[in-house]
């Protein structure tokens, strides 16, 4: 046996389909998608994991695994603007801003927004503070202290 006399086994090689070639060739006109409908337009069809219009498989299994949103920090804020409700010199903590009203509960500790101004000096002790607050505060001869989140 020679290389040139080497030949596919009987069978294991097939044709080419040519779709769209004419009428003689068995496969023209509609290229073998039949009349119509969304499977005979170009583009058409549906992915392989559509379940005609059934609740798809990956949102009926329950969700599992780790989620950081449980332990996010969620921080009441207040801004600069609503600490001219305090008197001059007085010490502004969390709990006297909820005294005052100013937030409804302390939740993860209280964050100082710069919205706004200020015009009295104050003692404030909160958890966080923004930049621009701070130096509205610090220009108005007040004092910032951070305090420990819980």
């Amino acid at each position: 046996m020679q290389l040139n006399e080497l030949k596919p086994v009987e069978g294991s090689r097939r044709k080419r389909k040519r779709v769209g070639r004419g009428p003689g060739s068995g496969h023209g006109k509609t290229a073998c998608k039949g009349h119509k409908g969304q499977k005979s337009r170009s583009g058409g069809g549906v992915p392989p994991w559509f379940e005609g219009g059934q609740m798809p498989l990956q949102r009926r299994v329950p969700k599992r695994g780790f989620n950081n949103a449980r332990f996010k920090k969620r921080y009441a804020v207040v801004n600069v603007s609503a600490l001219e409700k305090f008197e001059e010199n007085s010490e502004v903590t969390p709990e006297s801003l909820k005294e005052k009203g100013l937030i409804k509960k302390i939740l993860d500790g209280v964050k100082i927004l710069g919205d706004g101004e200020i015009s009295k000096p104050l003692k404030v002790k909160v958890h966080k503070i923004s930049e621009s607050a701070r130096k509205k505060i610090e220009a108005a001869q007040g004092q910032v202290e951070l305090i420990e989140a819980k």
